[in-house]
């Protein structure tokens, strides 16, 4: 399970979305999600999982990678599906079972809530991180965020910040299955017992797995100060950002996307929630 959590990991390509540059896309996934969040119904979900769709076909990501990038969300996923279908009440009522009641404005409330959470992991993880490298990440994030200097803000620290963390979840991923299966080889079991007894097995991972991150920490805390890294002062890049001719029609696709979104809101509100 470990192995298909795909957060933050970049995939190298040469499709148009990897030559996007990083601040548009950081504009278009903000844009993105509060479209999602803005979507009521089923013709709104409908135009934003086509676009969706598009942005995977352009990308070129293998869709086995997608598929296995939502497999650990599929626990939050099913949690969410149930929350919605037994406590949302309605006019239309479809089963009773004794004092379980499920509407049919719960199990349509359900069926969107899920698809908003998994267009969200999809849409933000192909627009953005999947198609993006750290580094091209962080110069976009900090020139973005660099009108903030001016109020002393550390713009160049936090971006590097926020990429080091972004990066750092599949190694630290990658480190957490070894130490379960080294722990598994000396005979520890974690998925029997009552949930106390799988929390205190737990320890013995968390405890490996704290002193691991700190030791590459202070290992890539040595390697910055070998290369004399002083924060953003002075400091060039070797490819500089330049919008061209395809960050403008991008923009402009994604403009009526938006406004597609917001049509569908408007004029054909069938099978919609709040």
């Amino acid at each position: 399970m470990l192995k298909d959590i795909t957060l933050g990991q970049f995939f190298p390509g040469d499709s148009l979305l990897h030559k996007l540059d990083p601040r548009v896309k950081l504009i278009l996934t903000t844009a993105y999600i509060i479209l999602v969040f803005i979507a009521r119904g089923a013709a709104g979900f409908a135009v934003i999982l086509a676009f969706t769709l598009a942005m995977i076909a352009i990308s070129k990501i293998p869709a086995k990678i997608i598929v296995r990038g939502l497999k650990p969300l599929l626990f939050i996923i099913m949690f969410t599906a149930a929350i919605n279908v037994f406590w949302t009440k309605g006019e239309n009522l479809l089963v009773r079972f004794g004092f379980i009641e499920i509407y049919f404005e719960g199990v349509l409330h359900a069926v969107l809530m899920v698809l908003r959470v998994v267009l969200l992991l999809l849409g933000s993880s192909v627009l953005l991180t999947y198609t993006t490298s750290p580094i091209a990440l962080t110069d976009g994030l900090e020139l973005l965020l660099s009108p903030l200097k001016k109020l002393r803000v550390p713009v160049h620290e936090f971006a590097m910040m926020m990429t080091i963390a972004l990066r750092f979840i599949p190694t630290l991923i990658e480190e957490t299955d070894k130490i379960m299966n080294a722990q598994k080889a000396r005979g520890v079991d974690f998925s029997s017992g009552s949930i106390i007894q799988r929390a205190k097995a737990l320890i013995p991972i968390l405890i490996p797995l704290f002193v691991s991150a700190f030791r590459r920490a202070d290992e890539l805390a040595v390697a910055m100060e070998c290369r004399c890294y002083r924060g953003g002062e002075g400091r060039t890049r070797m490819k500089v950002l330049k919008l061209s001719h395809l960050d403008f029609i991008a923009s402009a696709v994604f403009v009526l996307f938006c406004a597609s979104v917001v049509a569908a809101n408007i004029f054909v509100p069938w099978l919609s929630v709040r």
